[in-house]
């Protein structure tokens, strides 16, 4: 790559700067969409397992495997069954979202105290008005924690995914990369890495926004 040159990078921004808006907008609807996706898939795992001592430990040493799939492989392996753009991209980011929103979905509930359990059955509660109006409210910190990790692994990861052509600033990244020597080839790069790391700390400014909006005073 040439040397930096800052004016030259105020130009390239100026010259580009609705396509550079256009593409962080398509990366975190990406990240949006995965995450909500992975979010009813995780926490509906950990619903259903989190009691269950076999399905517990192979639904969360299943997710933990999959995490350590390197990713341009598993993009490389659901393009031929997906296309280019955006079915890929998602699919993958669902697939590395969900070890931290299952892990923590039974985490938060398994250390709901045994103590309010009891009290909520003792008063005639069933197991499914427990579960959705004792334990989840209680577990929601570290529920959100989790998808709060999961936020910042999506983001990093859909650069990834502009290798598959698909959507957000890994476009930019990719570019650089490809044209390297040539006189905007650094200033591509520069551009794609700075984005994804203004929307991660954007995003996880966001969650904790959430996080003292939802979170009730007494678990704070």
């Amino acid at each position: 790559m040439t040397g930096f040159d800052w004016e030259g990078l105020v130009t390239f921004l100026g010259r580009r700067y609705d396509d550079v808006l256009e593409l962080a907008g398509e990366h975190l609807l990406v990240v949006l969409i995965s995450l909500a996706i992975a979010l009813i898939i995780g926490v509906g795992i950990g619903m259903l397992v989190w009691n269950k001592p076999v399905a517990r430990s192979v639904s969360i040493s299943a997710t933990a495997v999959m995490l350590t799939i390197p990713s341009l492989a598993l993009l490389a392996l659901l393009s031929p069954l997906l296309g280019l753009g955006w079915g890929p991209s998602v699919v993958a980011l669902v697939f590395y979202s969900l070890l931290p929103i299952v892990r923590n979905t039974v985490v938060g509930l398994r250390e709901v105290p045994l103590p309010i359990l009891e009290s909520a059955r003792g008063v005639g509660m069933g197991p499914l008005r427990v579960l959705f109006t004792m334990q989840l409210p209680i577990a929601w910190p570290v529920i959100l924690t989790g998808i709060r990790v999961a936020a910042q692994l999506t983001v990093g990861i859909a650069a990834i995914a502009a290798y598959v052509a698909g959507p957000g600033l890994g476009q930019y990244i990719f570019k650089g990369l490809s044209s390297l020597g040539s006189k905007n080839a650094l200033n591509y790069a520069l551009t794609g890495t700075v984005g994804v790391l203004l929307l991660a700390l954007l995003l996880d400014a966001a969650f904790l926004l959430i996080a003292r909006l939802t979170i009730s005073k007494g678990l704070k």
